[in-house]
């Protein structure tokens, strides 16, 4: 995670088709997140960033994808200080 302006970046690596959106600890310096939805027409990106949205306390606008439509690793910009972004990213990490 890093900073972007007045938020935040992370990374993702997604991992699509799962049996339920979470997410599934740390992997090669990404937040590992399995997605409910299948790849198809945008789907999993859509969930992505409803499900980010909705962890965060965020409207849906204030997380958007920057890289990676159609590839699994992904990089978003976030409209959260990065403290607060940081500090979810410990409680989701810790409940692993």
């Amino acid at each position: 995670m890093n900073s972007h302006g007045s938020g935040s970046l992370l990374r993702v690596a997604v991992t699509p088709n799962a049996p339920r959106t979470q997410a599934d600890g740390l992997h090669d310096g990404c937040l590992r997140v399995r997605l409910h939805a299948p790849p198809v027409d945008g789907k999993a990106n859509d969930a992505l960033v409803a499900w980010l949205a909705v962890e965060l306390g965020l409207p849906r606008r204030g997380v958007q994808l920057l890289r990676g439509d159609t590839a699994r690793r992904k990089q978003l910009a976030i409209a959260a200080a990065p403290d607060t972004v940081a500090r979810w990213l410990a409680t989701v990490l810790a409940a692993q």
